[in-house]
């Protein structure tokens, strides 16, 4: 009971949060990617997906992968305030993860963005989710943002118009925070988000039961490790 009482005094009292409702995007090659919330339960099979791209040093997969496996550990131990995760499966495997966190009614955190799969805009489509879930799901007014490598500044910063604001310090560090408004996301919705409601039966089983990848060969820098 003393233990019990001392974990519970560790958890953040958390704010009620809408689900995310799932959906699937038809893909340039005709693929069907189904992008849906993932439960804390969830969390320890996620992180084997994220696992074998700590080491990845290239388009800096090893700090984001580190990052995220850190940021869905401490949602599942009751250690992060108010945070989510997106998964995009194709054919029930996982090929991408999104997560974020609520920094209160109005204000949005966005954490990461990991394409699992390259060649699609699956990490576009997977980030833009995220949005949505922030500014129109759970009507925040803005998402704070930052980047840790060029690619994500360019698709982030550059393509969203993100305002600057280097006065607010963002819990990743890094470079300065940008800010996706209501304003900027009213903007550019129609361009950035895809996917329709709800999700056929047979898709939303299999996204259910995610699969982790067999392989990783298409992320650059990416070597096997044979026992």
């Amino acid at each position: 009971m003393i233990v019990d009482k001392m974990e519970q005094s560790l958890r953040p009292v958390e704010l009620p949060m809408k689900p995310y409702p799932p959906k699937v995007i038809s893909m340039a090659n005709g693929d069907k990617l189904v992008i849906r919330q993932i439960s804390r339960e969830e969390v320890p099979h996620i992180l084997e997906a994220v696992k074998p791209l700590m080491t990845v040093e290239k388009d800096f997969y090893d700090i984001v992968a580190s990052r995220l496996y850190a940021e869905l550990l401490g949602y599942y131990r009751y250690r992060v305030k108010n945070e989510y995760c997106l998964i995009g499966t194709i054919d029930g495997i996982i090929v991408g993860i999104v997560n974020g966190r609520m920094v209160d009614e109005k204000v949005g955190m966005s954490y990461h963005t990991m394409a699992l799969k390259q060649g699609l805009r699956i990490g576009a489509q997977l980030f833009a989710a995220k949005m949505e879930y922030h500014l129109d799901i759970l009507n925040q007014e803005e998402v704070w943002i930052v980047a840790e490598s060029p690619n994500g500044f360019k698709r982030w910063m550059i393509e969203y118009e993100l305002e600057s604001r280097p006065e607010i310090w963002h819990e990743l560090g890094g470079v300065p925070t940008y800010v996706l408004t209501r304003a900027l996301w009213e903007r550019h919705r129609a361009d950035k988000l895809a996917g329709r409601r709800p999700v056929k039966e047979e898709l939303l089983k299999a996204a259910e039961n995610p699969i982790l990848p067999i392989t990783y060969a298409q992320i650059p820098g990416y070597k096997r490790c044979e026992k």
